[in-house]
């Protein structure tokens, strides 16, 4: 009884206790050629994404990683991931590169949780002692620099791209996050996708839910990242959520007094069972 509940608080603890980093540019990342017209091939990446993720009727991907072979899901993660890694995106155009960092992000994100089949939430994975997640463990090596998931995201596509849509682009394999999205990412494709991620996760209960007349639940990702969207909760409202939201505007719109409240489901995105 005493291993459960000090099992219990710890849960509880990593799931409060989580902070998100700052946007810091690693400034070695911040290059590119644009004279560079190839494209950086993500086949291996997008036949993963048609095997393993599920679609559900609640409009929360899953991916089904009770499912991913070590001959074939693995390998073909693995080949990904390497063939990846040996390249240096910098020789690439911007678009190239903001496509690239997103996919690789995901891939990795889905490997790492591969390797810990017996947790239930990815704050419980990681190499380092009491680490709240996997973000600062040194993942893969890219032209000779170890990097992180936290690199990737806060020091890379943050500050780089400076764009707000990164946040439901990059993927945390958990029910609360923005979905794991079924078609990788390109330079083609890029604007679309990411236009189209913001909204399926605008338009659900998890990323906003109006509870009654005068409260609202967000995601606890317009929290975290309350500067990447506005530079208060008033004008997250008004000039974000409301933008996009017709019936929140009508809430504001009548003088409503409204309650914020946040929340973040860190459960392991897998499937229903």
């Amino acid at each position: 009884m005493k291993k459960i509940l000090t099992f219990a608080v710890c849960c509880l603890y990593a799931a409060t206790a989580y902070s998100a980093p700052e946007a810091e540019l690693w400034d070695i990342w911040d290059a590119d050629k644009s004279t560079n017209t190839s494209s950086i091939p993500h086949a291996d990446w997008q036949t993963f994404l048609d095997t393993y993720v599920v679609p559900a009727q609640d409009g929360i991907n899953r991916v089904d990683y009770a499912g991913v072979s070590q001959s074939e899901g693995r390998a073909l993660l693995k080949r990904y991931i390497e063939a990846s890694t040996a390249i240096d995106p910098r020789t690439y155009s911007k678009t190239e590169q903001f496509a690239y960092w997103i996919n690789l992000y995901n891939a990795v994100t889905i490997d790492v949780v591969l390797n810990y089949p017996n947790k239930n939430s990815i704050l419980r994975m990681g190499e380092r002692f009491l680490a709240i997640g996997p973000w600062d463990d040194e993942v893969v090596t890219i032209a000779g620099e170890p990097v992180t998931l936290n690199d990737i995201e806060h020091r890379i596509l943050r500050p780089i791209w400076q764009d707000h849509r990164i946040h439901f682009a990059v993927n945390c394999a958990s029910i609360g996050c923005p979905n794991l999205g079924q078609t990788a990412y390109t330079a083609d494709n890029i604007e679309a996708l990411l236009d189209q991620a913001e909204m399926d996760y605008l338009n659900h209960p998890r990323g906003i839910e109006i509870v009654n007349d005068s409260k609202l639940q967000l995601s606890s990702i317009f929290k975290w990242y309350r500067s990447d969207f506005a530079d208060s909760e008033e004008t997250l409202l008004r000039d974000y959520v409301a933008k996009h939201r017709p019936d929140v505007n009508a809430l504001l719109q009548a003088g409503n007094r409204i309650r914020v409240d946040y929340e973040y489901d860190w459960s392991l995105n897998r499937p229903e069972k």
